[in-house]
């Protein structure tokens, strides 16, 4: 019989709480400023939703854990409808719990998997998808099938953006086959990293933003420069290179990371 995971909830000095599951971090949450994303993949994703234009933007979560991106945006975007596929029902009860959900928020949670869960959705109805879903460290692979990808883009109204939150060892065999699949879907990409991951010092988070529409690389430049850890971005064919691109025959999760109980799964 499998064991049940085990929730903790670590406040900090700043009044923020950090979720915990059997011991390894999960997410960061401040009730009080919801703009504070402490993770620096998070902050990362971010920047792919202030891309979006002004006002409410429907938004759907592939993964939620804390709730953080999306206590995020409601925070800076009042109204916006969300809808979050999250499988553990146990982890989204104790969350809304400990950390209750703001006043007049429009966030669902349906306790779905993300692969399964995104075929039920209506085409054209997400601003934009954020993929942020791990299982035991890892991201599960059939979250990045060809058919799951289409799926993808068919609940995103056009020119609307994909954001992925992947993890990859140095040599990032894995983020270039992601990058080939997603290159066969949307024509434009761009990824950020913490500098060392990038220069491919160590394992870490890649955020990856994909559109049908051109990417204004530039901004995201500039907005990267704003974050408090110093992050790169560069185009995504620029590390794309001849990989090959993922079948629903031949997809494989992330690579494992090499410490999960220091690396930051969510």
């Amino acid at each position: 019989m499998t064991d049940q995971p085990h929730f903790d909830f670590q406040p900090d000095e700043r009044g923020g709480v950090t979720v915990l599951r059997d011991g390894h971090p999960q997410s960061h949450v401040d009730l009080h400023d919801p703009e504070l994303l402490v993770f620096e993949y998070i902050a990362q994703l971010a920047i792919g939703i202030d891309l979006l234009p002004a006002g409410p933007a429907g938004i759907t979560h592939i993964g939620g854990a804390g709730l953080t991106l999306a206590r995020y945006v409601q925070h800076t975007r009042p109204g916006s409808p969300q809808i979050v596929l999250e499988p553990d029902a146990s982890l989204t009860e104790c969350v809304r719990r400990e950390l209750p959900l703001p006043r007049n928020h429009r966030i669902r949670v349906r306790p779905q998997d993300g692969a399964s869960g995104v075929r039920a959705l209506r085409d054209a109805s997400a601003d934009a998808i954020v993929v942020d879903a791990y299982d035991e460290g890892r991201v599960p692979a059939d979250l990045l099938t060809p058919t799951t990808i289409a799926h993808y883009r068919r609940v995103m109204k056009p020119g609307g953006l994909l954001l992925l939150n992947l993890a990859d060892e140095p040599s990032r065999d894995y983020l270039a086959r992601v990058l080939a699949t997603l290159a066969d879907a949307f024509d434009h990409a761009a990824v950020l990293a913490m500098a060392d991951v990038m220069k491919g010092r160590r394992f870490g988070n890649y955020v990856v933003i994909a559109s049908t529409s051109p990417l204004d690389i530039d901004e995201i430049r500039r907005r990267a420069t704003r974050l408090a850890a110093t992050t790169t971005v560069r185009a995504a064919g620029a590390l794309r290179g001849t990989a090959k691109p993922f079948t629903d025959d031949d997809v494989a999760a992330s690579p494992p990371p090499p410490d999960p109980g220091a690396w930051r799964a969510r």
